[in-house]
């Protein structure tokens, strides 16, 4: 089973990874814990490449969150059994972020490299409404996505969400994702 969750800063990638990993007793990758290095300090590229490639080759199955496009990307989508894509709104991804760092104002998150305390700024903010839903980004997803159609499942809001882990919880043999 490898798996890879991709979408929207906000729309709850890495809870989802999280709890997918749960689930199915497989080891999960946040790539913030990759990319960044403490102080919010970018780590280079080749040695975060090395990292997501040295994971991938050591585990026969896996969950990987973040879309870092950089960080052995096209292997990631290649590979997968299933790709979840976080198709949130901006309003809604906002909210979730604001949530998010109220929960862990101050302290780094588990899913986030430990020196890299939780921040709302208007930089982020800016990046959850406009900058990250650009036409050149909206064109990538939608070129994943028909790329990886049958194994790409599309979740736009937590009402599809909850479904969606609603069906996992109740299959018989858990090796099998819908």
């Amino acid at each position: 089973m490898k798996i890879v969750v991709n979408g929207y800063s906000g729309s709850g990638k890495s809870t989802l990874a999280r709890r997918l990993g749960g689930l199915y007793q497989i080891p999960v990758l946040h790539l913030d814990t990759v990319h960044w290095l403490p102080g919010w300090e970018e780590k280079a590229e080749e040695q975060g490449r090395s990292e997501v490639r040295a994971f991938m080759d050591r585990n026969a199955s896996w969950v990987i969150d973040g879309n870092y496009r950089k960080l052995e990307y096209e292997r990631r989508l290649q590979e997968a059994d299933r790709i979840i894509f976080m198709d949130f709104n901006r309003f809604s991804c906002l909210f979730r972020a604001y949530r998010r760092y109220l929960d862990h104002k101050g302290r780094a998150r588990s899913s986030m490299t430990e020196g890299c305390e939780e921040k709302l700024d208007l930089e982020f903010i800016r990046w959850i409404l406009w900058d990250s839903r650009t036409r050149k980004q909206k064109k990538l997803w939608r070129a994943m996505k028909e790329t990886c159609g049958e194994k790409t499942v599309v979740l736009k809001n937590q009402r599809q969400l909850d479904g969606f882990l609603e069906s996992l919880s109740g299959q018989k043999n858990p090796t099998e994702f819908p």
